[in-house]
Order: C-alpha cells, then sequence, then structure tokens
C-alpha cells in the first residue's frame, strides 16, 4: 500500500452483467462490491473482453464446460486499477495497473517453484466454481450472493480477486489494450512459443483461427517457422491470419477428404508442430493426425472440461508427442508483465484481435458476433466514455 492510504471497508454500488441462468442473455444490474479481505484486491475493472469460454459456459454449459453455480457474473479477460487493497496485502498500491488472472501464482509452492509448469492451485478448488478463499463472493445483487466465474468475474465495473491471482503492470500501459493479455492472446501465444517451443524453418498447422488461434499463429511467426498454415471453416477470417503470419489458409469444407489427409499432403509428411485452438476433441484427433511421425508435436489449447478425445495408439508409439497448454503455459504473475511489455516494445501484436468496441450496456450483441464469426474480440468499456 502507499503511504497514507487505509485499508477500504466501504461497498461499492455499481453496475455489472448477470448471468442468472443459463441460455439466457445477460443483464445489467446494479450491484454491491464488498470490500477485500485479507490477501485480496478490489478493481476498478476499465476494459473486459468477451471470450469463447464465457459464451460457452453461457450457452453451452455442461456440454464442454462442467456445471458452476449461477447466478454469476462472468468475464475472465480484463484489465483494471487498483482501487483498495485488503489487509496483508504487500505488492499492489491503490492506482497500480492491473491484469486480473484465472490461474494464480503465489511463488511459494512445488508447482510455483518448478519451471515445469505454470499450474499453481492456490484457492484453485474455491475460484473454480465462483467463491473466494473464505467460500463466499464478494458481489451480490437484490440480496443474493452472485458468484465471481474462474474467481474474477471482469464484467462488472469493480471485483475482487486474491492477490495472487492478479498481476501488476507498467504505468504507461494501454488497458483497452493490454486485456486481451488475461486470457485468449496469452494463451494462443504461449502455445506456439513457450509450450510446444516451435522452431525455426518448422512446418506449422494452427486449428482454429479466433483469437487464440490467431495468436498461435503469431507465436510460430515469432518463432520463425518457416510454413504456418492456418485452418478454419470461417474464410473471413485468413486475411487476419495472413496479416499475423500465416504463409496459407485451408477451409475444410472445401476439400471431400479429413482435413489430416489434405495437411498431411500439403506438408509432404506431416507438420513438425500443430496447435489445437478449438476445443473440439474431433478436431483434436484431427491436429494429432496431421503431425509427421517420429518427431510431430501437437499442443492442445483448445479448452473442454467434459469431453475424451479419440488417440489412436499407434500415433503416438511413432513418435508423435501429444502436449496440453493451459494459458500458453506462462507463469501468470510473473509473465504476464513481460508480455505486456513485449507489446509496448512492439514485438507483440494486440491491435489487430479487437475488432469491436462497445459498452458494457450492449454486452450481449458481442456474444452474438462472437457466436456469428464476425468478431475476433470485442472489447467492453466498462465505463461511459
Amino acid at each position: 500500500m502507499k503511504r497514507g492510504e487505509s485499508v477500504r471497508t466501504e461497498v461499492i454500488t455499481c453496475k455489472a452483467a448477470i448471468a442468472w441462468e443459463p441460455g439466457k442473455p445477460l443483464s445489467i444490474e446494479d450491484v454491491e462490491v464488498a470490500p477485500p479481505k485479507s490477501h485480496e484486491v478490489r478493481i476498478k475493472v476499465v476494459t473486459t473482453g468477451v471470450c469463447q469460454t464465457d459464451n460457452e459456459y453461457l450457452y453451452e454449459t455442461e456440454q464442454r464446460m462442467k456445471f458452476r453455480p449461477f447466478p454469476l457474473v462472468l468475464g475472465h479477460e480484463g484489465a483494471g486499477i487498483v482501487e483498495s487493497v485488503g489487509p496483508d496485502v504487500t505488492k499492489f498500491s491503490p492506482g497500480d495497473k492491473v491484469i486480473p488472472l484465472f490461474l494464480p501464482q503465489c511463488e511459494e509452492c512445488d508447482r510455483c517453484r518448478s519451471p515445469k509448469t505454470n499450474q499453481c492451485r492456490r484457492n484453485w478448488a474455491n475460484t473454480q466454481v465462483g467463491v473466494l478463499a473464505d467460500g463466499t463472493s464478494r458481489i451480490s445483487c437484490r440480496g443474493q450472493q452472485v458468484y465471481q466465474f474462474l474467481g474474477v468475474s471482469s464484467f462488472s465495473q469493480y471485483t475482487v480477486v486474491p492477490d495472487t491471482s492478479l498481476a501488476k503492470i507498467r504505468p504507461d500501459a494501454p488497458l483497452d489494450k493490454v486485456f486481451l493479455l488475461g486470457c485468449g492472446v496469452s494463451t494462443g501465444y504461449g502455445a506456439a512459443v513457450k509450450t510446444g517451443k516451435v522452431e525455426k524453418d518448422s512446418k506449422c498447422a494452427v486449428f482454429g483461427l479466433g483469437a487464440v488461434g490467431l495468436a498461435a499463429v503469431m507465436g510460430c511467426k515469432a518463432a520463425e517457422a518457416k510454413t504456418i498454415i492456418g485452418i478454419d471453416v470461417n474464410p473471413a477470417r485468413f486475411e487476419k491470419a495472413m496479416l499475423l503470419g500465416a504463409t496459407g489458409c485451408v477451409n475444410p469444407s472445401n476439400y471431400n477428404k479429413s482435413i489430416q489427409e489434405v495437411i498431411v499432403e500439403l506438408s509432404q509428411g506431416g507438420v513438425d508442430y500443430a496447435l489445437e485452438c478449438v476445443g473440439s476433441p474431433a478436431v483434436m484427433t484431427a491436429a494429432l493426425e496431421s503431425t509427421i511421425d517420429a518427431w510431430g508435436v501437437c499442443v492442445i489449447a483448445g479448452w473442454s472440461e467434459t469431453e475424451s478425445m479419440n488417440v489412436a495408439v499407434e500415433k503416438i508409439l511413432m513418435g508423435r508427442t501429444l502436449m496440453g497448454t493451459y494459458f500458453g503455459g506462462w507463469k501468470s504473475v510473473s509473465d504476464v508483465p513481460k508480455l505486456v511489455d513485449a507489446y509496448m516494445n512492439n514485438t507483440l501484436k494486440l491491435n489487430e484481435f479487437i475488432t469491436h468496441s462497445l459498452p458494457l450496456d450492449r454486452i450481449n450483441q458481442a456474444f452474438d458476433t462472437l457466436k456469428n464469426g464476425t468478431s475476433i474480440r470485442t472489447a467492453i468499456s466498462l465505463w461511459p466514455q
């Protein structure tokens, strides 16, 4: 905390987009956001994105995602400013620019100390079901507790997060751009450069050209891959993919054979790296089977919590590697500020991912454009301009 600042104890009333039940549009409501408790930080959210995971949970709950309780405030990709801090918080002060994180980094557990993983589990069981360390949410509406999606809830003008689920970023970073590093861009870019470790002059295929897939294309380009094939059934995304580094794009609908057969032919034996950014088990299988035997690597970045993919054992026995990635393999608290630096130094693109901008009261339109394939990311401004 800054000298002279005191811990805030008052409740803040503000606007939030609430999901009262599955399958119904969000409702803009007045909510109460309680002050932060021990090791918690209250944030004024400035900009948030609508991610495919938000859409799937609201409209496809229990299909590809496990059930989480309603009502809840969705949103897990955002950026804001620290409003106040709770007791025992030492790394944040009011006024700090921050990116809330659905993946914690406590820097104390075996997983945080290991270079092998980014999967810290501090408060994990609680945040996965929408509550913080004490088992309750800090958001309420009409006298009722409202759950916090993945412990974040960036569809609220104010929210409270654990201090281990928050990245402090440089003060000159534009929050209406770097919010993308809270999920989609970090996940896809890291799938290529961090988890998959794409090599120079390699052949790559990226399955799915939404925000995660386009970021994976950008990662392959940064790694100096020779061939980068973008794959999507929506050809409107090809121009953006080429802008971000794809050397060619393929629409599976244009062929009367499987997409893995197409990619193996185009790459003359299979790609060195395949990155699956859709979250479909069938596409995951296709991605694996599009890689070359002996050393092909398939990284699964698309999200599904409930489904199983089909893997022919021979595909693994012949030397392929099948990997998963969560948040692109980045250590969240320590690596997100470095990604912000990369953007500020013009070595990482973000602006190109933002295709639409809307105020909070029109957030349901962002879900519509995401579902009909006309947007990559919509930047939602939480405050009137």
